[in-house]
């Protein structure tokens, strides 16, 4: 595989890359958005790697950059969801940057991954399962608290 577009094939059936025009309108509308996808991504990453150096991991010992990290960004990601949907009209582009670039490069599901697995050893594996469960129903908790404090405050700011 070139990595080069088959334009006999195109991704998307409604768009045809063969014509100009589809193609102009393709980088003009989605140029933006995969710019700040890119943009906000490169900082999220940035973010959560100053978080590992200030939490390293010690060998065979609970992951706590990459909980916090996860469990943050979910905050973050219920926070988000609530304010560009129920209170602000954002611009098309703020949720691509924050929701998919910022947060979806700072949070890091795949590390979780491979950290689980990582402690997938003996001495470590009732440790591995609690990080496992630990993350995911604290991630998802955080997420909804997230979107319950957010309408709180717009609540009681309303009053």
């Amino acid at each position: 595989m070139s990595g080069e577009i088959d334009l006999e094939d195109p991704i998307d059936p409604d768009v045809d890359l063969r014509v100009s025009a589809q193609r102009r309108e393709l980088v003009r509308h989605h140029g933006p958005v995969l710019g700040m996808i890119a943009l906000g991504g490169g900082l999220g990453a940035l973010a959560r790697y100053g978080l590992a150096r200030l939490l390293p991991t010690p060998a065979r010992g609970f992951p706590w950059a990459t909980f916090v990290t996860n469990v943050a960004g979910c905050l973050l990601i219920g926070v988000l969801m609530v304010l560009i949907t129920e209170l602000w009209a954002a611009h098309r582009l703020v949720r691509p940057f924050f929701g998919v670039g910022v947060l979806g490069g700072f949070t890091t599901f795949s590390t979780y991954a491979v950290e689980f697995h990582g402690l997938l050893r003996p001495g470590t594996v009732v440790l591995a399962f609690a990080y496992l469960a630990g993350t995911l129903v604290t991630a998802l908790l955080a997420t909804l608290a997230g979107v319950w404090l957010t309408r709180a405050v717009r609540t009681r700011r309303a009053l």
